[in-house]
């Protein structure tokens, strides 16, 4: 699969959740769902990935996370906040640069359609 057919089948996953359960839980309550729901699906997913920031040949451990890697290629950051702040999507941004990884998507749960919620941030796709 490609990082845009990733996209696609990790949107309709949060579309259904969100009908589901609506705006205004937890975010980590979103994530624990698209968890189970992409490794239903069969996809190969870690949860709270480690970011290693890596400065003059030594490794640093400085506590980013990503919250879902979707195939190793896909970063997927949720969120659940009145409103998505400047820094998040740069943030993303600096996930995929430090991964080398070409597409991300920045969800926002706390919205009230979820399309309204989702954007896509890419690094040379």
């Amino acid at each position: 699969m490609t990082e845009n057919d990733l996209a696609k089948l990790v949107v309709d996953v949060a579309y259904n959740i969100h009908v589901k359960l609506g705006p205004g839980l937890l975010e980590s309550v979103y994530e624990e769902i698209m968890f189970f729901e992409l490794r239903r699906k069969g996809l190969e997913l870690t949860k709270q990935e480690p970011i290693p920031v890596f400065w003059d040949g030594l490794r640093m451990n400085l506590g980013f996370r990503a919250d879902l890697i979707v195939e190793k290629k896909l970063i997927v950051e949720l969120k659940s906040v009145e409103r998505i702040a400047p820094v998040h999507p740069k943030q993303l941004l600096t996930y995929l640069k430090i991964t080398g990884l070409k597409l991300g998507l920045l969800i926002n749960f706390n919205e009230k359609l979820i399309k309204d919620g989702i954007s896509r941030v890419v690094n040379n796709l």
